[in-house]
């Protein structure tokens, strides 16, 4: 078993543990998929308070940003007139800078603003009832690009250039990984793992002193060796189409990846970078993919299956956290 540690530890975290803390495990629904959270519990916390107040929260951040329900914020984002723009609360505005960000630090591997290519191909609320043809790609195109959004950072506003739709599945829910994790602290929880849809985040440590433990992910069939992350200020997010069939598009071209990367995972300071870069390098060619991550100091790994057999490919942010 392989063993990736985090860079840092912190020695604040070990001070404030509780040996005898019972660990306290919640789960829901949302987004489309399941979230779980287990945390050491502090004498003074009810875990039921604990449990509204994160659906709560994440109710919230399903009526700013998904692209499911026609009356969310990015809805009506979608439906705006060119040029018009559109106030922003802090959870929108912090995705979209971010996400802008990495958009332009991937060269558009990551691209929030491939609303309309994701409802073309049947990804989106509707079912397509066959392939695009090359025109509606081309149409779809046209109406896309994060370069075409303009935002307004002091002011906390979007503008709509014209008939750009946003999608912001390949980062959202990282960040509602972080905003649970960050409700978790405010409540005087220092010691927990947050988890939604196998993205995962974890802050301080066990009660028993050992760091949340993580086995990245490894889609069916394929032969890796184990690989261990001790999430202790750390998330980690994985992209791959082994779950849903493929569904990764490239936001430059509109059309399904098809260089044979199967599966990244990324660690990360936060869920939400997590989240993006995984998607991002999941896009790219696995050469590409490997120079950037290294250029921006990336923990990732690749799973490739290229001529029937499986490479993994580790960056060095990572191969520096493995244990010896």
């Amino acid at each position: 078993m392989r063993i990736a540690l985090p860079p840092a530890i912190s020695a604040q975290a070990f001070a404030g543990r509780d040996a005898a803390a019972p660990v306290i495990a919640l789960a829901g629904e949302t987004m489309g998929t399941t979230w779980s959270v287990r945390f050491a519990r502090p004498p003074h916390v009810d875990p039921q308070a604990v449990r509204a107040a994160i659906v709560a929260r994440l109710d919230g951040l399903v009526r700013e940003m998904s692209h499911w329900q026609a009356d969310s914020l990015l809805s009506r984002f979608n439906r705006a007139a060119a040029g018009q723009w559109i106030a922003l609360p802090p959870d929108f505005a912090q995705v979209m800078a971010e996400g802008l960000a990495i958009a332009e630090r991937s060269g558009g591997a990551f691209d929030p603003s491939i609303g309309r290519i994701v409802n073309l191909w049947g990804f989106g609320p509707v079912a397509a009832p066959h392939p695009p043809s090359g025109d509606g790609i081309d149409a779809a195109l046209a109406s896309a690009g994060w370069h075409r959004l303009a935002y307004d950072a002091p002011a906390r506003r979007l503008r709509q250039p014209g008939g750009t739709m946003l999608d912001l599945s390949g980062i959202a829910k990282g960040h509602a990984v972080d905003a649970v994790a960050d409700l978790l602290h405010a409540s005087g929880i220092r010691h927990a793992l947050v988890e939604i849809g196998g993205e995962l985040v974890g802050r301080g440590v066990r009660p028993d002193g050992d760091p949340w433990w993580v086995d990245l992910e490894v889609p069916p069939g394929l032969d890796v060796a184990p690989l261990r992350i001790a999430l202790h200020g750390l998330a980690v997010a994985t992209s791959g189409d082994y779950r849903r069939g493929a569904h990764t598009l490239d936001p430059r071209t509109g059309r399904p990846i098809a260089h044979g990367t199967v599966s990244v995972s990324v660690l990360h300071d936060s869920a939400l970078r997590a989240d993006a870069w995984a998607t991002a390098l999941t896009v790219l060619h696995p050469e590409e993919a490997m120079a950037l991550a290294t250029r921006e100091a990336i923990a990732a790994r690749l799973l490739i299956v290229a001529d029937g057999e499986t490479r993994e490919r580790v960056t060095p942010a990572l191969a520096a956290m493995l244990e010896d």
